[in-house]
């Protein structure tokens, strides 16, 4: 019998990734409470050097806020550390029902649903609804998350795709579909790759048209738009158009966990189906009491979400006034495109070493071939010294790296 030679296999694909120049490093970062968005970066060698990052999904700061972290303490003191069990075996606290009522006033929804991660939220509830509406067709936009993708995938009935923003083939897709058929619409607000808006009016029209349910992932808005960070559904004024939305407490919210802001009956039947929730640990009474802290604190401090859209504006004007080709839709994503992984994975490294700026590499699959980017999350806290560090050290390295910045603007 022929013996599988599973460690040279292993190896054959790992080394795939590193002739791509695809292999992904992580970096072993402590963050210093206060310090936002200064860090230590621990090197393989054992030395510690400070950097600033500039790729973190805590997009507000709210990670190190006083308030959140003075909720966190007192929840930790009080009941401990985990829940103990899923969310109907011991595991629903107040602190979990006081979050799920904070959600589901923020989105003006009749309820809320946790989960212990966006991409869980969006793969379990995805996955689900087949099952609660017999023969649903979901229509998914091409540039939809990994999370959605997988959810879609996963739920074994029929979907379509459609081209990425197309109202027409949207409209083309549902057309051509059985009128009785129940449908849903799953799309996004903002898409992180390129920081493009999803046109939720124009489908929320035709979801009415074709009476069709809408799904909107707000994972990259929620804290960050609207009069309380609502998302961009708030801000144009169309969250009750939206049957179910989906939205992170790990990126504006600045801690962990994921969720569905919906109906009472859409939350109930979801929760009574998804094995993605049922079989699940709940959140840590901790984690979801300093949640429930940012998303009230949020709710009021619109200040702070205009400082956020200032410091995005200012970097976006100030990489373009270099030459440098970066993807500008209006949001505060900031992608540079490199469109080579090796370039790309070059410049992070070089960032990194040479000027203790820290900003992850993004290849394939996460963006298509020849479109690898390194991709700047400015914060309130990116501060004008962060901001003239960063682009110091991008002019110095784009020409260094023997890239065209008038060729890729083109």
């Amino acid at each position: 019998m022929t013996q599988v030679e599973y460690d040279a296999q292993l190896d054959a694909a790992i080394g795939r990734l590193h002739e791509e120049g695809r292999y992904r490093t992580f970096i072993d970062i402590a963050r210093r409470r206060g310090q936002f968005p200064h860090a230590t970066w621990s090197k393989p060698d054992g030395t510690e050097v400070p950097v600033t990052v500039w790729c973190g999904n805590d997009y507000l700061g709210m990670g190190q806020h006083p308030v959140v972290l003075a909720a966190m303490h007192e929840a930790i003191d009080a009941v401990g550390a985990g829940s103990g069990g899923t969310r109907n075996i011991s595991g629903t606290t107040v602190y979990h029902n006081r979050l799920e009522a904070e959600l589901a006033d923020l989105h003006g929804k009749e309820a809320a649903l946790l989960f212990t991660s966006a991409y869980i939220a969006n793969d379990a509830t995805l996955s689900t609804l087949p099952r609660l509406f017999p023969g649903l067709i979901i229509y998914s936009d091409s540039l939809n998350h990994a999370s959605m993708i997988e959810g879609v995938r996963r739920n074994g009935g029929a979907k379509r795709i459609f081209r990425h923003n197309d109202l027409d083939h949207l409209r083309e897709l549902l057309a051509a579909d059985d009128p009785a058929a129940p449908k849903l619409i799953a799309f996004e607000s903002v898409y992180s790759m390129d920081g493009d808006f999803g046109p939720i009016r124009e489908i929320c029209d035709l979801a009415d048209e074709f009476g069709a349910l809408t799904y909107l992932d707000e994972v990259h808005a929620v804290g960050m738009y609207g009069p309380r960070g609502g998302g961009v559904a708030e801000r144009d004024g169309l969250m009750d158009r939206v049957d179910i939305i989906n939205g992170t407490l790990g990126k504006a919210f600045g801690v962990m966990g994921g969720y569905i802001a919906t109906s009472a009956k859409m939350a109930d039947a979801v929760r009574s189906y998804a094995p993605g929730f049922i079989f699940t640990t709940s959140l840590p009474p901790a984690i979801a009491a300093g949640a429930a802290a940012s998303v009230a604190h949020l709710k009021q401090d619109q200040a702070l979400r205009a400082e956020h859209q200032t410091q995005a504006s200012i970097l976006k004007l100030r990489l373009k006034g270099l030459g440098l080709p970066i993807v500008d839709h209006g949001s505060h994503i900031v992608p540079l495109i490199v469109g080579d992984p090796k370039h790309t994975q070059l410049m992070s490294d070089m960032l990194l070493s040479d000027h203790g700026i820290y900003v992850q590499p993004i290849n394939f699959p996460t963006v298509p071939r020849g479109t690898e980017r390194l991709r700047f999350t400015p914060s309130p806290v990116h501060g004008p010294r962060e901001m003239d560090a960063l682009v110091k050290a991008l002019d110095t390295l784009w020409s260094h790296c023997a890239l065209n910045r008038a060729e890729l603007a083109g």
